[in-house]
């Protein structure tokens, strides 16, 4: 189906103000072509046809989750809709999402992230300098893996220890990284990155063997090349690492809106699911460790 007008200028909003991803546009657009594919034209849409879009999801066996996940998006466009003045009203915001159990992040326990960090450590080449450097940054500043490509050389400040990292919406925010991200930097830099960058003009930080950007995709593939050196019966994503960033930052006593702060996050409540998994660790470790446990 060819993309309605509003879809498209809506798709071009996303990408040029909100600078969403690739992966994220293909998913809306995909969205809404089921949305008009189930209940007809846009402009006729009302909650009631919402409603019956939600349920015959339902009805095909979509999970509570991905409905709820659709519907977000259907309110996110029809919310743009109304601001726009295309529409009158948002109607999706009056359709209630199916109820799902939201499941914890997932993450790595200090140990398993110290031996993962250690297996890249021990790679060797221009590529394994790379990897090793990416992955202690992913760790050390708790970025997200477009975050770490979208760095350029001049982002990093290895004297002060901070990335100037480009987030969400186009906001930029200051991330401290530590000192072994800093010494794996350092050395990417020194050692590995001159071997694979042939034009002064590439500005970007990580680059692939032929000296082009990094993308996201390269990432997921350097973070599972890495967890089978490391042996770690995980099957783990880049992501993991952001997770265990800010749930072992918190079972250090970290403050929660400085966690909130570090990781970009607009709002407190999506910082606050890391608790949880902390509480959590924090009760394994009471279960294995205490002898009256």
């Amino acid at each position: 189906m060819p993309n309605h007008p509003w879809v498209g200028a809506y798709l071009r909003y996303l990408s040029s103000v909100q600078d969403v991803s690739e992966h994220t546009l293909r998913a809306y657009e995909s969205d809404l072509s089921q949305l008009q594919e189930t209940v007809g034209p846009l402009e006729s849409l009302d909650a009631k046809a919402i409603r019956r879009y939600v349920a015959k999801l339902g009805e095909r066996g979509v999970s509570a989750r991905t409905v709820a996940r659709k519907l977000a998006v259907v309110r996110s466009f029809f919310r743009w809709l109304e601001k726009e003045g295309y529409t009158a009203e948002n109607p999706a915001k009056r359709v209630l999402a199916p109820r799902f159990r939201r499941g914890l992040p997932r993450v790595l326990t200090v140990d398993e992230m110290r031996q993962f960090l250690e297996a890249a450590m021990r790679e060797g080449g221009p590529l394994g300098l790379r990897n090793w450097a990416l992955v202690e940054l992913l760790y050390g500043g708790g970025l997200r893996s477009q975050e770490a490509v979208d760095l350029d050389v001049a982002d990093v400040n290895l004297g002060s220890g901070l990335v100037q990292a480009l987030g969400k919406g186009k906001k930029e925010r200051l991330v401290p990284i530590g000192q072994f991200a800093v010494r794996a930097l350092t050395r990417y830099l020194e050692e590995g990155r001159p071997h694979l960058v042939s034009s002064r003009r590439q500005r970007a930080l990580f680059v692939n063997a032929r000296g082009g950007r990094l993308t996201t995709r390269s990432v997921r593939r350097i973070v599972k090349a890495v967890l089978v050196k490391s042996a770690l019966h995980r099957n783990i994503s880049p992501h993991w690492l952001r997770h265990s960033y800010a749930t072992h930052m918190l079972m250090g006593g970290a403050d929660l809106r400085v966690v909130q702060e570090l990781l970009g996050h607009e709002s407190l409540r999506t910082t606050q699911i890391y608790t949880y998994v902390s509480q959590e660790q924090l009760g394994r470790i009471y279960q294995n460790t205490h002898p009256r446990a």
